[in-house]
């Protein structure tokens, strides 16, 4: 269930309850694709890096260990110690971006598994019952996602398709959530409006599946090419037509300054790799910018990566430690990379929600969004 607490212009600050727990939203997900965050983050470590949800792969944990597997030992949250809520994706995305051959009928996808070129079949029904298995919070309604660019006529018969395909997700979720020994008899569907970037089909897209009343609605198929003003322009176009009372999550975004915009657009959850990704390779968002921890000006620098940081890293290690283990290839720096840009995308968040709640979301943004776009 989502409640709006307050709004300033189409920016909303809100409650998502579930049976995992209340979000407070807007949110950023932290993706732990196979069940664990790049980098040796635990889930232990998750919950002191202020962690609301986590993001688990439907296409990675089908692939390996096997979603069967799981469900045997409980299910995703027990499987990795994780009590708060999870958002399973539908493995549509990784369907079309990793599969190396892939054919698309009415009844799902046909697909060569990128670890093994083992053949796979997935449909609307497959990916409910996986993610029913996982037993996470969230399920992601099976859709295509459609290239960037695609012509019109393709798009058209795309999101004409995912809407047949999300029909059918919605019957084979509520039978799995009838049945007595469903790990999650709460599990909950969001669809995915997708169409490119024809702003009309994307606006008959979001009708459409609006009309199901789900538990939540994506956007999907963004961040894959298009500039961020096309970005913004099609999340204006479609919040609308996208539902109040029920929580919007932008898929696969973004940056610090993505999400601020997005947010300013009337966005409730995000997700992305970027700052586990980024921090892996020593790129690091602090409060007066990125730092590249890689350049020799940072070798003998003894003050935290951000001195207005008050996470586990910046309270106890230095730039030029951090600096000599990722110079080093040492597992440690990696892992401390990560929980710092962490835990700065989830106070981030904690920033927006305080400024939504003080009406001044307006001022927050042109305040934040030069500096935390700004490569020191």
């Amino acid at each position: 269930m989502y409640q709006l607490l307050k709004q300033e212009g189409a920016a909303r600050r809100g409650e998502f309850t579930t049976v995992h727990g209340t979000v407070q939203t807007p949110a950023f997900m932290n993706v732990g694709t196979a069940a664990a965050i790049k980098g040796g983050i635990s889930s232990y470590d998750l919950v002191d890096l202020k962690c609301q949800v986590e993001l688990c792969n439907t296409y990675h944990l089908h692939i390996r260990p096997g979603d069967d597997k799981i469900r045997q030992l409980g299910g995703l949250h027990k499987f990795m110690g994780w009590q708060r809520p999870i958002l399973t994706d539908s493995g549509g995305f990784q369907v079309f971006s990793l599969a190396k051959l892939r054919t698309i009928k009415e009844e799902g996808v046909y697909f060569q598994s990128h670890v093994d070129g083992k053949k796979i079949f997935m449909g609307p029904e497959e990916s409910m019952r996986i993610q029913s298995n996982l037993g996470s919070t969230i399920a992601m309604a099976f859709d295509e996602c459609i290239e960037n660019p695609s012509t019109r006529e393709y798009t058209k018969r795309s999101i004409e398709r995912t809407v047949r395909w999300l029909v059918r997700c919605k019957a084979e979720m509520e039978r799995l959530n009838s049945l007595p020994d469903t790990i999650n008899r709460n599990q909950m569907l969001f669809g995915i409006n997708q169409g490119s970037t024809f702003d009309d089909l994307r606006i008959w897209h979001m009708q459409e599946i609006a009309k199901l009343d789900l538990d939540g609605y994506a956007i999907g198929g963004l961040a894959v090419g298009e500039t961020a003003e096309e970005m913004y322009h099609i999340i204006e176009v479609i919040e609308p037509y996208m539902p109040k009372d029920k929580p919007r999550y932008l898929m696969g975004v973004g940056t610090p300054a993505n999400i601020i915009e997005g947010v300013w657009r009337g966005v409730d959850l995000f997700d992305c790799v970027m700052p586990s990704r980024n921090a892996r390779h020593g790129h690091l968002f602090t409060w007066d910018g990125i730092i590249n921890i890689h350049n020799a000006k940072y070798e003998l620098d003894d003050r935290p990566l951000d001195l207005q940081c008050d996470c586990p890293v910046c309270r106890n290690h230095s730039r030029a430690y951090i600096r000599h283990l990722i110079k080093a290839n040492e597992m440690l720096g990696m892992r401390l990379a990560v929980m710092h840009n962490l835990y700065f995308y989830n106070t981030l968040m904690e920033k927006i929600r305080a400024a939504l709640d003080e009406g001044c979301y307006g001022d927050f943004r042109a305040h934040w969004l030069p500096i935390l776009s700004k490569r020191i």
